[in-house]
């Protein structure tokens, strides 16, 4: 199309306008023809002519955004222009030696235009991000015009307040715009390009160094964009007042064209991208305190200088927080909506960026986070994550979603709200492949992490330590266990504690403390309600003795190693009683062949993700010093197996830490020695457990040769009554782990979140088959 060999010069108006000059394109016609091989063709042999072009599409969107395009013709080169530099700028970012191009300035540009001395030219990038936030906020193009008038009355685009124009009613703004097809298609063209611009960070290697912020981003999102705080409000409450069932009734979107939800969509992904932020690095800069409006809470110190991370952090009010709560639980209820009233609402594909912005909302914004734990709505955004992790866990393709779900409720662990919470009895029937039971959320969320933990896909065994921990940190506050979830702890505990997975890797016992911790903590603070539970306790009550009998001599330990080759399984799956799945459920699905996934970066270990803290007599909770750590020496090194590399069952990393107290033998493979044993078995907490047995087990026994009883019933009545008030050692303090912000999880969301924009940016497919560095693009 443009490859000329000469180059053309920028004043030759005829040759460049072809470009952009056609009335009827879309953004698809637009990638049909200019294919891939042409672009990269023209980057290498006629350099000049790239840039020319460039240049040009961005000057012609300046002066659409300086005009305010009030005509039908100046809409469409405007349009043009922007399709052209999202199908052209992923071929800049590819290559090392055009990426600085968009930040060099441009002979002539200066600021005020005209000829100036080139000093204060703007580079290109920052032209062409001003325009796209003008030409956002631009009366009857993208907003609503508020005149009643022709032309020549037109509102100039420099002199309107755009916080007037806000897209959508919700945080900080009341008044909801009558909706308008055409500007949502033209505000979705506009934010595909400016998610395009962004993209530059998928052409960067991953790395730790969180100071390499994306420059778009931080132009984007700096007080240099006087448009930060009305599209933020925009972008924030077109996503959270979206509601696809089309005005609550049912089976609407069959009648009507849905032209909201690409635009969501978009909203979501550049809000996301542009909350992009290391808060573990955050040293608050100054930022202009003047630009908030109302809705922001100004009463804290100034905080990050990405305008959007601040924003988001000091939004404070009550109805604020109940409609971003309200919007984001009816949207990630959308797909459980779908399996009980099939086709009813339109299904929504978004549900993984909504995460990454709930995950936002609560990380920057801890009077968010306290008000979603302050009702039981968070209940509502606890099943839909519940349902996805059950849901992706045999699909490979969605380890992704399986660890940004854990995420989310591992933060929430933290919190001595989200525990109490979970009593509230669960009677939503979302048909899910589980067990049916009777209980509360609680059970669900045992009965769901065991369904992961024993038959979900190989590569999320890194995540064990993370699911295990969110347990822990509910345990205390856990009034009354089901049978069936009872059972699942200790179907858990029984296949954590054969000597063949105690044995094979460096990590593995951790498991065990950490199910033997949960265990202690309902006994000691939650005792009364839970007869199930010290049921279970006292019928696997062998499983407790072999531990306290764990063999640490080396003929033990090899003969334990042995009976693992016969044992294929990582997991076994028997003797865990299913029992039949919930009506209308269909089983997890393995991830269809050539299914395209992106690779992610590990996810650091389980100590660094999380701090300690003790819960005091009054309920506050005072950090612990790193130093006191329960577990072993050996506490885990951080978790590999990402997705990169295939994780075997054998501890294939944690090279580092495992040499202390164990031998390497010649292999480099790691052996278990009986000093390494013995140095966890003398720390196993099993007091507590021990002496309920020693207590309640002579009278249970007694009451079943007494009565005659092999009924669980009478056994369970006598537990519900019986006490051990004095009988067991003193409480121990409570330990909650809680999630600390650390740079390694935030390259692991850059990765994540760019990984799903990639995958889900299909039509037209904007990086398909460019040279992405921030991850490998695998088949399934």
């Amino acid at each position: 199309m443009f490859v000329s060999p000469q180059p053309v010069e920028a004043t030759d108006d005829a040759f460049w306008d072809q470009f952009w000059a056609d009335t009827a394109t879309s953004v698809q016609d637009v990638f049909a023809l200019v294919p891939a091989a042409e672009i990269r063709a023209v980057r290498e042999e006629s350099p000049s002519n790239l840039a020319t072009l460039c240049y040009k599409a961005v000057e012609k969107l300046v002066q659409g955004a300086e005009s305010g395009c009030h005509t039908e013709k100046e809409r469409q080169i405007v349009l043009n222009c922007c399709r052209l530099l999202t199908r052209i700028l992923p071929y800049i970012f590819e290559d090392p030696d055009w990426r600085g191009f968009f930040w060099s300035t441009v002979p002539g540009a200066g600021r005020g235009g005209g000829d100036e001395d080139d000093e204060n030219a703007r580079p290109l990038a920052e032209s062409l991000l001003l325009a796209v936030a003008d030409l956002l906020f631009c009366p009857d193009f993208t907003v609503q015009s508020h005149r009643r008038s022709t032309v020549d009355t037109a509102e100039d685009i420099h002199s309107i307040d755009s916080c007037e124009y806000i897209w959508e009613a919700g945080v900080g703004f009341a008044h909801s715009p009558q909706p308008n097809y055409i500007h949502d298609l033209n505000r979705t063209e506009l934010l595909k390009l400016l998610l395009t611009c962004f993209s530059e960070a998928m052409y960067l290697p991953p790395s730790s160094d969180s100071s390499n912020a994306n420059p778009w981003v931080q132009f984007f999102c700096s007080t240099e964009n006087r448009h930060a705080l009305p599209l933020f409000t925009s972008l924030l409450n077109v996503v959270c007042a979206y509601d696809p069932v089309g005005y609550g009734i049912p089976y609407n979107h069959l009648l009507f064209s849905d032209y909201r939800e690409p635009l969501v969509e978009e909203a979501a992904q550049v809000l996301i991208v542009t909350l992009d932020y290391d808060s573990s690095t955050s040293s608050s800069p100054t930022v202009d305190g003047t630009t908030t409006g109302t809705a922001m809470d100004d009463t804290d110190p100034p905080g990050p200088d990405n305008l959007f991370v601040n924003y988001l952090s000091r939004i404070h009010r009550e109805e604020d927080f109940q409609f971003i709560l309200k919007g984001v639980a009816r949207l990630l209820s959308n797909p459980l909506v779908q399996t009980y009233l099939p086709n009813s609402a339109k299904k929504i594909q978004f549900h993984q960026e909504l995460l990454v912005l709930f995950w936002k909302l609560c990380d920057f914004n801890k009077k968010f986070l306290f008000f979603v734990l302050k009702s039981s709505d968070v209940l509502d955004i606890l099943v839909p994550i519940l349902y996805f992790l059950n849901d992706a866990r045999a699909d490979q393709s969605r380890v992704g979603l399986m660890h940004i779900g854990v995420f989310i409720l591992l933060l929430l662990s933290g919190e001595r709200n989200f525990g109490v919470r979970l009593n509230k009895p669960y009677s939503v029937r979302v048909p899910m492949d589980i067990p049916v039971f009777t209980g509360t959320h609680a059970d669900l969320l045992i009965i769901v992490f065991h369904k992961i933990i024993t038959s979900g896909h190989q590569r999320l065994q890194p995540l064990f330590d993370c699911l295990l921990t969110i347990v822990v940190n509910v345990s205390p506050y856990l009034k009354s266990l089901s049978m069936v979830a009872a059972n699942k702890l200790l179907h858990l505990l029984e296949a954590f504690s054969t000597t063949w997975f105690l044995f094979s890797a460096v990590q593995n016992h951790h498991l065990v403390f950490f199910l033997l911790e949960v265990f202690n903590n309902i006994i000691q603070y939650q005792f009364d309600g839970n007869s199930n539970l010290v049921y279970a306790v006292i019928r696997k009550r062998n499983v407790f003795h072999q531990l306290a009998n764990l063999p640490t001599d080396s003929q033990s330990i090899q003969k334990g190693l042995q009976r693992k080759k016969k044992t294929p399984e990582p997991i076994s799956r028997t003797n865990s009683q299913d029992g039949v799945s919930m009506e209308g459920s269909r089983p997890a699905a393995p991830a269809e062949p050539g299914t395209l996934k992106t690779s992610l970066v590990a996810t650091p270990g389980i100590d660094k993700l999380t701090e300690k803290s003790q819960v005091s007599e009054d309920g506050t909770m005072r950090s612990l010093e790193p130093e006191s750590s329960q577990p072993p020496p050996d506490s885990n090194p951080s978790s590999a197996g990402s997705d990169g590399e295939p994780w075997s069952g054998e501890a294939s990393h944690h090279q580092r830490d495992r040499r202390r107290l164990s031998s390497a033998s010649s292999s480099g493979q790691w052996t278990p020695t009986p000093d390494w044993v013995m140095s966890w078995k003398s720390k196993l907490p099993l007091q507590t457990i021990m002496r309920l047995l020693q207590v309640l087990v002579p009278q249970v026994e007694k009451i079943c040769i007494d009565k005659g009883l092999t009924d669980e019933s009478e056994i369970l009545k006598f537990l519900q009554h019986g006490t051990l008030v004095g009988l067991l050692p003193v409480p121990h303090p409570i330990l909650i782990r809680k999630y600390q912000a650390n740079s390694g999880t935030a390259m692991w969301f850059r990765t994540y979140m760019w990984g799903v924009i990639y995958l889900r940016n299909v039509d037209p497919p904007i990086w398909y088959d460019t040279d992405v560095k921030l991850f490998e693009i695998q088949r399934v």
